[in-house]
């Protein structure tokens, strides 16, 4: 049934190079929702594969297509000149590798719907899925509806740890563009991509309260070559954002800072490890357990050293291993529809310390 057209508009971003390999799914999942009233505006940063061609013939099929293009200037900048020229009253980002599940947008709208003015942004969760859109990783309640269902007043908390995990989930309201700004175009001119959405999300945050639908409505895509695995750039990324927020609010303690980048220096360590690069990887390991010694608590650093101390055929196996905490390949398994998707609800075994740790600082970092 078409959707009535007093609801309000949503203006779908892609920021998109060199996308043809995924840029159909993407597009395809986006025009499946069933929120229908939205408007699509992929942003061509100058790619030199099909992406365009395949953007234009989505755009001849249905009108509410829009192909922007530019030269190379980044994801910020793209996100930027999508946001510019459109017109929704939200705004919903997505990767050009990402995918949505039909009710992604029709819930997050009605969360916003259903709020005041004081929450300018509504995320979801997400599942892991392959080069074949197979979900891939286990689930566990505690860590999603402890971990990932943060919300309220939420910087320190953010500061701490992305809860929210990719660019492909928010909805967020036009107002808090106008309030803070859009994307942090400069990190590209200092080689540090990757870290965008997170700041935009922590700006964002310093204003507005955050809201959760805890479901899995948004299909993260696990390859080789993503800016996920752009760890050096993301690294040079990390460190700008968190010095932008020391500056801009020199009343949170260090520590809090130091607890963010230690578990950062971890997830690092993991990047780095899957592309065989082992002086990143035990150069992150280090740095992570010096700025946090709680870490000697946390089961997977103990399986990064392992992997990095056996040899180098770990590639194979660790490039199946997105996220330690929930994808072990002893354990892997592959579905394709989100439906099937259970949480796990066997309590939080003993030897998981470090992530009751992890809660109670959370806990503690509520804001006044």
């Amino acid at each position: 049934m078409p959707m009535k057209l007093d609801v309000p508009l949503v203006s779908v971003i892609i920021p998109a190079y060199n996308a043809e390999n995924f840029i159909c799914k993407t597009i395809e999942s986006v025009l499946a929702q069933t929120y229908t009233n939205i408007e699509v505006l992929v942003v061509d940063d100058g790619s030199l594969d099909k992406t365009p061609e395949i953007v234009k013939s989505f755009a001849q099929r249905d009108n509410r297509v829009i192909l922007l293009q530019q030269s190379n200037q980044g994801v910020a900048t793209a996100r930027n000149l999508a946001i510019a020229k459109s017109k929704g009253e939200y705004i919903a980002p997505i990767d050009a590798d990402d995918i949505w599940y039909p009710h992604k947008i029709e819930k997050q709208v009605q969360w916003l719907l259903n709020s005041d003015s004081s929450v300018g942004l509504v995320y979801a969760w997400s599942a892991f899925i392959d080069e074949n859109d197979g979900i891939i990783g286990n689930y566990n309640s505690w860590y999603y509806l402890n971990i990932n269902s943060i919300e309220g007043e939420v910087y320190r908390k953010l500061l701490y740890t992305n809860f929210i995990g990719n660019a492909s989930v928010p909805l967020i309201r036009r107002e808090c563009f106008e309030k803070v700004g859009g994307y942090d175009s400069e990190l590209k001119k200092h080689h540090a991509q990757g870290c965008e959405d997170w700041d935009i999300y922590l700006r964002i945050a310093e204003y507005y309260k955050f809201r959760v639908v805890r479901e899995f409505l948004i299909g993260y895509r696990q390859v080789t070559g993503s800016m996920s695995r752009s760890y050096i750039s993301m690294a040079k990324s990390y460190q700008l954002m968190m010095l932008n927020s020391r500056q801009r609010h020199p009343e949170i303690p260090n520590y809090i800072f130091h607890w963010s980048a230690s578990y950062f220096q971890y997830y690092l360590a993991w990047q780095s490890l899957k592309c065989d690069d082992y002086g990143n990887t035990l150069l992150s390991l280090y740095q992570a357990i010096k700025l946090d010694l709680i870490l000697l608590l946390h089961p997977g650093l103990y399986k990064c050293i392992f992997h990095l101390i056996i040899n180098p055929s770990f590639k194979k196996m660790a490039n199946k291993n997105s996220i330690p905490r929930l994808q072990k390949p002893s354990n892997r398994r592959e579905i394709t529809d989100i439906k099937q998707i259970k949480l796990q609800k066997s309590k939080l075994k003993t030897w998981k310390i470090y992530d009751i740790l992890r809660l109670q600082r959370l806990s503690s970092l509520e804001q006044n």
